[in-house]
């Protein structure tokens, strides 16, 4: 399975998505959006959450407990 740091960036191109993208989406500058992606800081679960629901998946799917997309 995935990390979670894999699975954002996995998304977000699937998506055809950019860093800039996913920053303005979250109000936080590129950098720190790189520093997530990256794996180089966690993030609060609510961040968790909007980021799971912006891309309609489960929540263990996004942090890579599960390979089931599905939310339920």
């Amino acid at each position: 399975m995935l990390k979670f740091s894999q699975r954002l960036k996995e998304l977000r191109k699937k998506n055809k998505l950019k860093q800039t993208d996913m920053s303005n989406f979250l109000n936080i500058t590129v950098r720190h959006y790189q520093d997530i992606e990256y794996g180089k800081i966690n993030i609060p679960t609510l961040t968790l959450i909007a980021i799971a629901d912006y891309f309609n998946v489960s929540l263990d799917y996004l942090v890579g407990r599960s390979d089931d997309p599905k939310r339920y």
